[in-house]
């Protein structure tokens, strides 16, 4: 079986440095791991094409110039882009479309598949390949997660691409999910891990085991929280499965060498914050935010996460950790 190798270092990697890697670090990363023969490299914003703001975190530069730069640095590769309906606009895709980018990811919360039918509709209009994003699965039965595939696949997605956002799935969970939809969807499935639990590359196999043909993986696990999935471990471990890819191993071994010299400034590892994101099933993106408030309201980083996993909080619901905070205090 052939594993196609989705790598976000370039977008994903962005929430480690506030979205900060410049046009230079694009440059040497696309061209090696190009080099390196990655199918897909995923550059940009950490949460997707125009969602650089006040609210999220500005980017160090513009999507144009962010794409135009991974573009003029990508051969064989195909250049993607992660866009989340409300975040990004059409706007948006459509300066992806001129600086020449192959695949887009269009994103939603895991149960509402509905945001992306005028994206996904819009892109394959013009012939571009997209593939259907579930974020924060965890929070959806395999069913659910099943209806929701569906739907995108009938907007015209060639592919599904369930993320474990909070880094909450165990590997009975992504046998279970990823086999369920694989099973019934009719079209290739891929699966996004984060390391909150240190189950990452656990994950990421047992998703390859029950059908999924598409993986993300960031080098050095270079990534919100507690990082993704680490390229180099990935790749060494499917090798060993006997699973085959376009990736060299020696390759991407010196990639990850490399590239802790020039990108990865701070190696990720399991902080207990990412702990208690990964039990209560909290968007690893929140873990600076987090911080911040739980120290500003003098609280337990646990009790924060706690009550926002109780009150199902996603990606772009940064401001309900404040009203948490303020509850948690007046309790």
């Amino acid at each position: 079986m052939n594993v196609t190798i989705s790598d976000p270092t370039l977008r994903d990697g962005n929430h480690a440095v506030g979205h900060k890697i410049t046009l230079e670090q694009i440059k040497q990363y696309a061209r090696a791991a190009n080099q390196a023969g990655i199918d897909i490299i995923e550059v940009g914003h950490g949460n997707g094409l125009g969602a650089s703001s006040l609210q999220l975190g500005f980017a160090a530069h513009h999507d144009r110039d962010i794409l135009r730069c991974a573009r003029e640095n990508i051969y064989t590769a195909k250049l993607g882009i992660h866009i989340i309906p409300g975040f990004g606009k059409l706007s948006d895709i459509k300066i992806a479309m001129e600086e020449g980018v192959d695949i887009y990811r269009v994103a939603s919360h895991c149960t509402e598949a509905d945001t992306t039918e005028r994206y996904i509709k819009y892109l394959t209009d013009h012939g571009k390949e997209t593939y259907g994003v579930l974020m924060m699965s965890h929070m959806a039965s395999r069913e659910t997660l099943l209806d929701e595939s569906l739907k995108m696949k009938t907007y015209g997605a060639k592919a599904i691409i369930l993320m474990d956002s909070a880094g909450a799935y165990t590997p009975v969970d992504t046998a279970s999910k990823v086999s369920w939809i694989s099973g019934h969807v009719g079209i290739p499935v891929g699966f996004h891990a984060h390391n909150n639990l240190g189950l990452s590359i656990a994950n990421s196999i047992t998703a390859v085991q029950a059908g999924a043909s598409i993986i993300d993986a960031t080098i050095k696990g270079f990534g919100a929280g507690a990082g993704n999935t680490p390229l180099e471990v990935l790749i060494a471990v499917l090798n060993k499965y006997g699973y085959k890819t376009k990736t060299n191993l020696n390759d991407i071994l010196h990639l990850a060498d490399s590239a802790e010299k020039f990108l990865v400034s701070k190696l990720p590892f399991i902080q207990t914050r990412n702990i208690s994101s990964g039990i209560h099933g909290v968007f690893s993106g929140f873990d600076k935010h987090i911080m911040e408030a739980a120290k500003k309201y003098k609280l337990r980083e646990q009790d924060v996460y706690r009550e926002l996993g109780k009150r199902k909080v996603v990606a772009g619901q940064e401001d309900i950790i404040i009203d948490v905070c303020e509850t948690l205090q007046k309790a």
